[in-house]
């Protein structure tokens, strides 16, 4: 049976359906992250605690999720051909929800100063990165319908991810090269912050590595 025709059938529209609310669990908490870096840079206390709890709860979701989906994808044998790397997407995905949790939880617990100077520019981070990570769900969810709109959305993914890295790197040249004023464990603090921040577009670019992969395997 080809690796097309087994997602068109009702079991796999069940599995397509968890691995969507998954991805809606996705998309939440990288809302949730860009909405947290704002609210901790700019001092809104009382938000940036919801943020807290809200990405908690997003987290123990999607570990629950994650948990029905591989439950799902054994005890369909038809599955058997596409079930280890589906398993390996829904990994990557995993870690994008705990990298996001441990940088907000990192803020609270540091609490890094973030020069008013460079508060722009850590927003900008934050975005860029979210946004590679964001891109990965279209392309995510075409897999199962439309596989050859992979390519584009993971097109996305790589842009971004670029981005972050030359954005990243900006800020961290700033802090050695411009910001005399700063302690050297000031700086390192805020080199701590960008490299971390910088991981989730990383983390985006192995989603599209293995979507792309993937989307090779049910060409063939």
């Amino acid at each position: 049976m080809a690796i097309f025709d087994i997602f068109s059938n009702k079991k796999a529209d069940q599995l397509i359906e968890s691995i969507d609310r998954l991805l809606d669990i996705v998309d939440n908490s990288l809302l949730t992250f860009r909405d947290g870096v704002k609210n901790y840079l700019y001092n809104e206390v009382q938000a940036f605690y919801d943020n807290l709890s809200t990405i908690a709860g997003l987290e123990t979701e999607a570990g629950a999720r994650i948990r029905e989906i591989e439950s799902t994808l054994y005890s369909h044998g038809n599955l058997i051909r596409s079930r280890g790397d589906i398993m390996r997407l829904l990994e990557r995905y995993d870690h994008i929800i705990s990298i996001i949790s441990a940088d907000l939880v990192q803020f609270e617990i540091e609490a890094p100063n973030i020069p008013a100077e460079l508060k722009k520019e850590f927003l900008k981070l934050s975005e860029l990165a979210s946004m590679a990570a964001e891109s990965s769900i279209p392309g995510a969810k075409a897999y199962f319908t439309a596989p050859g709109n992979v390519a584009e959305t993971t097109n996305r993914v790589y842009f971004y991810e670029k981005e972050a890295v030359k954005l990243s790197q900006s800020i961290k040249r700033t802090v050695f090269h411009d910001m005399n004023s700063l302690k050297l464990s000031e700086k390192f603090h805020l080199r701590y912050f960008a490299l971390h921040i910088e991981d989730l577009a990383k983390a985006a670019v192995k989603v599209a590595e293995q979507l792309s992969v993937m989307a090779i395997k049910r060409a063939l």
